[in-house]
């Protein structure tokens, strides 16, 4: 079998940051994929489910409640490996043309307070596995340490 894309990245020289990971046709219209990598992978800690869960939660609502983005978001969602998250969105993005987007999505995670959206029974198939100041803190770190001054050691894959 043939190498998939995403296992021919050199995760070892992969920082945090936001990639194009790949597009895709889907009829006449372009799927860019974006890999938002938040942890080093293979040198920083992975994050834990409870924050991951409380991320999707409150980045899905941000996306899919933007001005200008709600009707192009596919789905966001985390990455198996747990050091980052998927966004799909109909057309052809470059990276640096979803920082503005990112950068409001973090924010509005830092900041947020109250109970997060779907987390209750009715709504959630797992809703107990939530971490709200983790997923803040996280939040905070990925504004200050990537999307602030964010250049193309961001926001383009390293060369293998």
């Amino acid at each position: 079998m043939n190498k998939i894309t995403s296992f021919t990245i050199d995760h070892l020289k992969l920082l945090p940051g936001v990639y194009v990971s790949r597009k895709d046709k889907a009829g006449d219209s372009v799927i860019t994929t974006f890999d938002i990598r938040m942890t080093r992978p293979n040198y920083e800690p992975v994050m834990n489910t409870a924050e991951i869960h409380t991320i999707e939660h409150l980045g899905a609502t941000y996306l899919r409640n933007h001005e200008v983005f709600r009707e192009r978001v596919i789905y966001f969602g985390p990455m198996g490996c747990r050091t980052g998250f998927y966004l799909l969105l109909a057309g052809d993005f470059s990276s640096a043309d979803i920082v503005p987007l990112m950068t409001g999505m973090f924010t509005f995670i830092a900041g947020f307070e109250g109970e997060v959206p779907g987390a209750c029974a009715k709504d959630c198939g797992n809703y107990l596995d939530m971490n709200l100041p983790m997923a803040k803190y996280l939040a905070d770190k990925f504004l200050r340490e990537v999307l602030e001054g964010i250049d193309d050691s961001r926001l383009k894959y390293p060369e293998a």
